[in-house]
């Protein structure tokens, strides 16, 4: 496992077709896969994951694509559910950092091999053919911090010096794409809000509780801590709201009532 600072880029301009098929993905659902689609120009791999998650924590920002099937989007589901973010060396590892005065932007690879939780690694590398990965890694003055990481399998060769140097070049363009995706999406958020509070008033004080924790990221299980009560108990709070609210999960209530 290592991690090293991104250097000044050079003046070798960038591909303009691999640039927008870059920025294609800011602010719609395939981020992930419109940088996987773009880089496979310069840089052939399996998997990419984008993610990013705020000051306090709260995952922002998630997506996920691979070259066959929809492996990588369970395996990202997977990884939020279980909230493998706490023991992904990259985002823990941002998470320890002290906030810097500026945007800091680095490079980072690691095997499976070098993931010590054994849930964590055969989730995202063993059950899943993955061999290793390679990751732009930003941490922003505010606390912002994300991870774009691109894998290659085991049917792949290793990432070699090459494949760093193409990727390093890139560097400034993913991580700049992946900050306007955030902020496209909090934006959407933000606007949604007096709508969202006044559907929430027609659950009970308790139904809020839950709902709000779930909303700022929490499991059920983190949600039933923080409020004091059972899982059980606050698992039973959560479908009652949804009862109420006529929809089945929290993306539809989010979406709004034309979901």
């Amino acid at each position: 496992m290592k991690r090293w600072p991104v250097r000044e880029a050079d003046q070798t301009p960038l591909s303009p077709a691999l640039v927008s098929g870059v920025l294609a993905g800011i602010g719609t659902s395939h981020l992930a896969a419109s940088y996987l689609t773009a880089m496979h120009r310069v840089l052939p791999v399996t998997f990419c994951t984008v993610f990013a998650a705020s000051a306090s924590g709260r995952i922002e920002t998630v997506s996920a694509a691979s070259t066959y099937g929809n492996t990588a989007e369970r395996t990202a589901e997977r990884y939020v559910a279980e909230r493998f973010d706490l023991l992904d060396p990259n985002m823990a590892w941002l998470a320890s950092r002290k906030l810097p005065k500026r945007p800091q932007l680095w490079m980072g690879h690691h095997t499976a091999e070098d993931v010590a939780d054994p849930a964590f690694r055969a989730a995202c590398y063993t059950d899943v053919g993955i061999r290793e990965r390679a990751s732009v890694l930003l941490l922003l003055p505010t606390g912002q911090r994300a991870a774009v990481s691109f894998y290659r399998s085991l049917a792949q060769p290793d990432f070699g010096t090459e494949d760093f140097a193409r990727l390093e070049a890139h560097a400034q363009l993913l991580a700049d794409a992946t900050v306007a995706h955030a902020r496209s999406t909090a934006a959407r958020h933000e606007a949604a809000e007096p709508l969202l509070a006044s559907r929430l008033l027609v659950l009970s004080l308790r139904e809020r509780e839950v709902i709000g924790h779930l909303l700022a990221g929490k499991t059920a299980k983190e949600a039933a801590r923080a409020v004091g009560i059972e899982l059980t108990t606050a698992r039973t709070h959560q479908y009652r709201a949804f009862r109420r609210l006529g929809i089945k999960t929290l993306k539809e209530l989010l979406r709004g009532p034309q979901a």
